[in-house]
């Protein structure tokens, strides 16, 4: 089979996924069955002992979950990718994967808010304590770190602000003190940013997002670096049992096919709606990773191809004047998740990020006025002349 690896990501993401079984399919196909049947009893023992290679079980392997797991994992040059059934799977596996009781981690303050209540919440439930920070403030990372620190979780840009975290700059701090780096690269997608390239240990992807594209599937991924590693998180994964089922891998694998013309539409198009949205009179700010005005603009152009699909925004007037945009949108759906061809609109602080609780989101800088978008594919004038009009009745 053709060495995807030294070809560039477009055609990574068309050809990655494909698992050739002899019959010359040009793309895996669904191996919906739960089960695999053994040649004799020899095979079977082999199979379970690990002295030969195949398939047993869909919760263990699968072909077509196979094909999404090669696919993500060649996009983000890490050694493996283990399909989960959901974002939340993919890190709530993570952290069974790598903690302990007693062991310390550090989160950026603005992530997704379920990732903040699974640390704040289930985690601590289990001797796992957790410091919530703004990760782009390295001398804050620095003061956090104690000996018992084990992960660094970052999620950048962050989920809602767009805040920007340097990965590198992270990574070296991570490891000169005994933790490791998980990154969850969602907003970006490998086609717009490569955590392992830039010192990340582990990469988890909502594949609900950007990497399916279509609304249509509910899943997670997680991509280690190196074979060790991969050893570790399948037996973790297998045993928690959170994993992705054939048809949704199929579907998330074919999305990955046009995930970088995607994400190069988003970004064009993001980019035009943020400065419109930042020379509006009643736009209070607009918080881009592309517009100069970012606090960590140069930063995000360091690490980064491109500023992503995902705008947040102030309004003057607050949460009512970003009540009376919402419902004025027509193309503008309003709904929560991103990353679709579709553009949606949603307010964080009562929809994504209430479960993290006022104070948390105070801390995260998540005001009650805040907006988020997840700009889509339609034709970028179309979405600026909604968000005209709407805006014109607040």
């Amino acid at each position: 089979m053709e060495d995807i690896r030294k070809h560039n990501e477009e055609t990574q993401c068309v050809h990655a996924s494909l698992i050739p079984d002899g019959t010359g399919t040009v793309i895996t196909p669904i191996y919906q069955t739960s089960t695999f049947s053994f040649r004799d009893v020899d095979h079977g023992a082999d199979l379970f002992s690990g002295k030969g290679k195949g398939y047993i079980y869909t919760r263990m392997a699968n072909p077509t979950v196979e094909s999404v797991e090669r696919a993500v994992a060649v996009l983000e040059g890490g050694f493996g990718g283990l399909g989960c059934g959901s974002g939340m799977a993919a890190i709530h596996t993570t952290f069974a994967a790598m903690l302990n009781a007693g062991d310390h981690v550090i989160c950026s303050d603005s992530v997704y808010g379920p990732t903040n209540t699974l640390l704040a919440t289930v985690m601590s439930r289990f001797g796992i304590e957790c410091d919530f920070i703004d990760t782009s403030d390295l001398e804050a990372i620095k003061k956090a770190v104690r000996p018992e620190t084990k992960v660094v979780y970052v999620e950048t840009p962050g989920n809602p602000t767009l805040v920007v975290s340097d990965l590198a700059a992270v990574s070296d701090i991570a490891h000169e003190n005994g933790a490791r780096l998980v990154v969850d690269n969602t907003f970006m997608s490998p086609i717009l940013q490569k955590p392992l390239l830039l010192g990340a240990d582990v990469v988890v992807h909502s594949m609900t997002k950007f990497l399916n594209g279509h609304a249509d599937v509910v899943a997670g991924m997680i991509v280690v670096k190196d074979e060790d590693d991969y050893k570790v998180f399948r037996k973790v994964l297998n045993q928690i049992g959170g994993v992705i089922d054939p048809f949704n891998s199929f579907l998330v694998a074919r999305g990955v096919k046009t995930l970088a013309l995607r994400m190069d539409r988003h970004c064009v198009s993001a980019e035009k709606v943020a400065g419109f949205l930042e020379g509006h009179g009643k736009v209070e700010r607009v918080f881009y990773p592309w517009l100069p005005s970012h606090p960590q603009h140069e930063v995000a152009k360091r690490q980064m191809k491109g500023g992503g699909g995902i705008i947040s925004f102030e309004l003057d007037g607050g949460i009512e004047a970003g009540k009376m945009l919402m419902n004025s949108l027509k193309l503008h759906t309003l709904a929560v998740s991103l990353g679709g061809v579709e553009t949606l609109i949603q307010h964080p602080a009562s929809m994504t990020h209430a479960t993290m609780g006022a104070e948390a989101r105070r801390n995260a800088k998540i005001t009650d006025g805040l907006v988020r978008i997840s700009v889509g594919i339609e034709n970028v004038d179309e979405l600026i002349e909604d968000l005209d009009e709407g805006l014109s009745k607040v």
